[in-house]
């Protein structure tokens, strides 16, 4: 199991959209962008990445309380944050430090990304960077964290991240 957790508004429902797409045709055009809504509780998703079957669960950004009931039976965690919101940047740090620090968690792979990076406001990967203080959370956290960017919108570095999760669910 796979978590998508992360504030409300970040892309988390895009991300698997487009991720759900990219493995069911395995083609690179991603076509128009899919319509959402905010997520109200869980959405479910299986992804078949390199012949692996990867179970994803989507947990709204309006359920922060109850994420850590989903906890249990996860192995990897991607992280989303918005780039182009620095308003939401303090709340982003706070809630994945509380994932991190969660003890069902503590042997699980992280990934951090940083979506909408097609947008003209987003900051820099150095700017989110410094703002969360990411090399000191990574030096201090006991699971394997990465960091990457995205933009959902437009598809890049999904293939990555994609990657990211083949790599990390065979082990």
């Amino acid at each position: 199991m796979c978590l998508v957790l992360g504030p409300s508004g970040v892309g988390k429902t895009v991300l698997m959209k487009r991720l759900h797409k990219l493995c069911a045709k395995d083609s690179t055009d991603l076509g128009d962008l899919p319509p959402t809504q905010p997520t109200v509780g869980t959405n479910l998703t299986d992804l078949s990445v390199q012949r692996t079957c990867v179970t994803v669960r989507e947990v709204g950004g309006s359920m922060v309380p109850i994420w850590p009931s989903y906890y249990k039976d996860c192995h990897t965690v991607l992280f989303i944050v918005d780039a182009a919101n620095p308003n939401q940047v303090s709340a982003s740090c706070i809630q994945l430090l509380s994932v991190l620090s969660a003890p069902a968690l503590a042997a699980v792979s992280v990934l951090v990304i940083f979506n909408k990076t097609d947008l003209p406001c987003c900051m820099s990967l150095a700017e989110m960077k410094s703002l969360f203080r990411l090399d000191d959370i990574i030096a201090s956290a006991k699971q394997p964290i990465t960091v990457m960017e995205t933009s959902t919108l437009e598809g890049t570095g999904l293939r990555e991240v994609l990657q990211w999760l083949h790599s990390s669910t065979r082990h």
